[in-house]
């Protein structure tokens, strides 16, 4: 079976609404629905170190999560805009991923190479593009395959304070490129695993 996992790095904890949340939900909804075992985790519930390295000590919850990454097909980065870029928790994600940029498996591809990378893009200014395009070459460069449509996302107008989580119902170009993102990546990480990627 198909595992999905969604890392939301909003900075907020799971006592608090989020729309980087609520987003994450829905392309897990649709995963389902395609037979994806999934699993979301709130980032901020978690320390985290600072830092590049698999495990960095006593009270570290980084090699917990690394685990579920490498149990997991898909990996859906799910974070909001702040100042133009990815959360601090999101970045921090990718630089704890960076530990194993360099390590390979058996056959000299990198760890991740077969996994499918995601993301997902909440804030009330633009800027979705340019935070997608950041969390892509992240994820490429630590062997993540993208799919075409690997993101879905929504920005409200610029100086206005509506979240995402607060719309009456979901906006339909939001639906379908959520069911988009879904379907492509459920795809790919169904090919990927019953034809890998050859030895390095």
């Amino acid at each position: 079976m198909t595992r999905a996992l969604a890392l939301v790095c909003t900075l907020s904890p799971s006592s608090d609404r989020s729309s980087s949340h609520l987003l994450a939900g829905q392309v897990m909804t649709e995963l389902a629905a395609l037979g994806v075992q999934g699993e979301t985790v709130r980032v901020a519930d978690h320390d985290i170190r600072p830092g590049i390295a698999r495990d960095l000590g006593e009270g570290d919850d980084w090699p917990a999560l690394w685990e579920k990454v490498m149990a997991a097909d898909i990996l859906l980065l799910a974070t909001p805009i702040w100042l133009g870029h990815p959360s601090s928790l999101c970045q921090r994600v990718l630089e704890r991923l960076n530990a194993d940029i360099s390590e390979t498996d058996d056959q000299g591809r990198q760890l991740f190479t077969g996994k499918v990378g995601a993301v997902a893009v909440v804030g009330n200014e633009d800027g979705a593009h340019k935070v997608s395009a950041d969390l892509f070459q992240g994820l490429n460069d630590l062997g993540f395959s993208l799919a075409p449509g690997a993101v879905t996302y929504w920005v409200g107008e610029a100086q206005q304070g509506t979240d995402y989580q607060d719309l009456d119902k979901t906006p339909e170009a939001v639906a379908g490129t959520t069911k988009t993102l879904a379907a492509n990546a459920a795809h790919l990480a169904g090919l990927l695993r019953h034809t890998p990627y050859p030895p390095a």
